[in-house]
């Protein structure tokens, strides 16, 4: 089998992570790195063994597959011009800026039959396929994923930065049609909205509310989910998993309560058996493989195996449709309730607020 030969254009604070797993799989020659910044550049060639170009133009003739990690500004504009020479693309997620350039790469990949894969790493992360594995018909999803402002994506808001995230992997669980947005939002550090909470209703009942932030102390990333037949908690950076279910004895025994009200109940005794007796409680071994490497390696794979991506085109595209919606809705958010009032993420402050504040 001949080494498959992949470049990676924009090797920043993410791309330097695909240049190097890329160098390290089975069967890729990683032959060089694009960037604008010549010593983030050639220090990243260096370290993987391979040649620097200031200009990803120069990648055309020899590339056979590229990973894109430049600002989501350019995804487009990049993307679109190793597509239209058939040359297969993974492109760091959102997939684009807004749904009409999602729409437009979409567009270019299909009339050049061309693979393009999108970067929704937490599709790979293995306790995300353990927690769904446990809850395969959620009724209502509860997410939390928050971080430290980094200085970093400042071209996009925390929908299109963070949320997008757990809007994909909603929509991967719960495989239904999203009937109903409501979500609002603010923009602390200026430009784009910073945090964001939003509710998804979708036409099966399922509901979904989804939080966002990169203005939290500390970074979380977590997701309960509830199905009628129990209750999944997922930490996706800890990697931890555990799932409630009701067990044979609750569900065909004595009702805990009916023991309760018995005379001589040892409630203390009934207290330590909800979880265990009455509910089963499963934390499952949830592997440490690298999300990112899955993702890459699923990249190449696809390319090789001439099939599907995980998160193609179409799957982003339905991401984008519903962030989009959330979007809209933080923009027409009325925060006192009427047109007279604040609208929007950026709420205006009064003179003496500002004072008050410094």
């Amino acid at each position: 089998m001949s080494l498959l030969k992949v470049a990676v254009v924009g090797v920043g604070a993410l791309g330097r992570h695909h240049a190097r797993i890329l160098a390290g799989i089975e069967g890729v020659s990683l032959f060089a790195v694009a960037d604008t910044n010549p010593d983030q550049g050639q220090a990243i060639a260096e370290q993987n063994g391979c040649r620097w170009v200031s200009d990803y133009r120069e990648l055309f003739e020899e590339a056979e597959a590229v990973s894109l990690a430049v600002p989501t500004q350019a995804h487009l504009a990049v993307a679109s011009e190793f597509l239209s020479r058939e040359i297969p693309v993974l492109v760091e997620k959102p997939i684009a800026c807004n749904l009409q350039e999602a729409e437009e790469l979409v567009r270019i990949a299909e009339a050049h039959d061309t693979l393009l894969q999108i970067g929704h790493v937490e599709r790979f992360n293995p306790a995300t396929q353990a927690a769904f594995e446990r809850c395969s018909n959620p009724r209502f999803i509860r997410s939390e994923r928050v971080s430290p402002y980094t200085f970093r994506s400042t071209d996009i808001g925390v929908i299109h930065d963070l949320l997008i995230h757990d809007i994909d992997l909603v929509l991967s669980v719960v495989n239904s049609q999203v009937r109903n947005v409501e979500a609002f939002g603010v923009s602390v550090m200026g430009e784009n909205e910073d945090a964001v909470q939003a509710r998804l209703r979708f036409q099966n009942g399922c509901i979904a509310d989804l939080t966002a932030s990169r203005i939290c102390p500390s970074a979380k990333r977590t997701m309960q989910i509830w199905g009628t037949t129990g209750c999944v908690n997922v930490d996706f950076t800890s990697r931890e998993v555990t799932s409630y279910q009701p067990s044979e004895t609750l569900l065909y025994g004595t009702p805990p309560l009916e023991r309760a009200r018995k005379t001589g109940a040892n409630l203390e005794a009934l207290k330590q058996d909800v979880f265990g007796t009455f509910l089963k409680v499963d934390s499952p071994k949830v592997s440490s493989a690298d999300a990112l490497t899955a993702e890459l390696t699923s990249f190449v794979d696809a390319i090789r195996s001439n099939s599907e991506p995980l998160v193609g085109g179409a799957q982003a595209i339905e991401a984008m449709q519903v962030a989009e919606q959330v979007l809209e809705a933080v923009n027409r958010h009325e925060w006192e309730g009427s047109q007279q009032g604040a609208i929007g993420p950026f709420i205006q402050f009064s003179a003496e607020e500002r004072r008050m504040a410094g």
